[in-house]
């Protein structure tokens, strides 16, 4: 009696068995390899992720490689192990059992597509896949058991919405901003917070508000810069985590109540007013001291105030005016002068 390994129909049967297996053995195979081609970068998108990175001490920039994830929740340090191994692998060899038998139907389920400038994370059974975030171009997914969520990793702004802020003064102030920012790292912006893109916007309008409510208002007209730098790094240092980099923070506009405005407008004007009148008194004391020294020069010689007489009076006629002029002689006027009129008193004196 032959063994049961010799018997022919015995024979025939594994072979029949091994044949029926090893296209589903080659299925499996190309699934797990299209699921890991993605895993490694091009040396070109290496280059470009440190070029569009920024240093961290916790997790670098990257976005692909998963060694780069913190986990911020609350159960992120209870344990690696997997208690459910085995069930889990049980549920993913039956869903590929299954992809396999409605293929080529489910082939278009399997395989998804992200843009240059998107990462897909994924998870398997609740739990986030090894591998990092997955893209650009094709990935592949189990249907069943597989979920993704697409991070568009481009630079986004929002406005902050205008704040009343109490300066350091006590002057009410309506301030508003723009914040740049863009996804760093996927993993941590889907696994360590619900809402990235609402948790940037709220935290940007305390941040403004804690900033300016210790400044005072001529600080806030004036270091517009200064204040978007610190509101910048503070930013930076709380959004790390989140996976989100925030690029940059601009101050857009500071409106000030009416009744301030006037009053710095009135008091713009009362010094602009006390500022000339400074400069008109300094002009006058100039021309004071010019014509005391025309003066002098003058009474030491007669002729000068003759030539002066003369020269105002080609002024006077080289213009186009109804002006009728009568010249007399300086002997006239001097007659009036003090001497004159000193002598005419000695002269009636002496009549006398």
């Amino acid at each position: 009696m032959r063994p049961a390994s010799h018997i022919p129909g015995s024979e025939t049967g594994e072979r029949g068995h091994s044949a029926h297996l090893l296209p589903l053995a080659r299925i499996v195979r190309w699934m797990y390899q299209m699921s890991g081609e993605q895993q490694s970068l091009t040396q070109a998108e290496v280059e470009m992720a440190k070029r569009n990175s920024v240093g961290s001490t916790h997790m670098q920039r990257n976005g692909n490689n998963g060694k780069s994830f913190v986990a911020g929740y609350g159960t992120a340090q209870d344990s690696d192990e997997d208690e459910n191994k085995c069930c889990a692998a049980f549920i993913t060899f039956f869903s590929y059992i299954l992809i396999f038998i409605t293929l080529p139907i489910s082939i278009w389920g399997c395989i998804k597509v992200v843009q240059e400038y998107e990462r897909a994370v994924i998870f398997r059974l609740g739990r986030l896949r090894s591998g990092g975030a997955k893209g650009p171009g094709l990935f592949f997914i189990i249907p069943c058991i597989d979920t993704y969520r697409c991070v568009d990793l481009r630079t986004g702004a929002f406005d902050v919405p205008p704040q009343e802020i109490l300066t350091r003064d006590s002057v009410t102030v309506s301030v508003d901003a723009v914040v740049y920012y863009q996804v760093s790292n996927p993993l941590s912006a889907i696994c360590n917070n619900d809402d990235y893109n609402r948790s940037t916007r709220l935290l940007a309008a305390t941040t403004l508000r804690n900033v300016l409510g210790t400044r005072n208002l001529s600080e806030i007209l004036s270091d517009r810069e200064t204040i978007g730098e610190q509101m910048h790094h503070n930013l930076e240092m709380a959004t790390d985590p989140w996976g989100v980099h925030v690029d940059r923070v601009e101050i857009k506009d500071v409106r000030l109540p009416q009744q301030m405005q006037r009053a710095m407008a009135a008091e713009a004007e009362a010094t602009r007013d006390a500022r000339a009148k400074v400069i008109a008194a300094e002009g006058e004391q100039k021309s004071s001291k010019a014509l005391k020294e025309a003066a002098d020069i003058i009474a030491q010689s007669p002729a000068a105030l003759q030539l002066r007489y003369l020269q105002t009076l080609n002024s006077i006629s080289a213009e186009k005016n109804s002006t009728i002029i009568f010249p007399l002689p300086m002997e006239l006027l001097g007659a009036f002068g003090g001497d004159g009129v000193r002598k005419r008193q000695v002269d009636i004196s002496a009549e006398d």
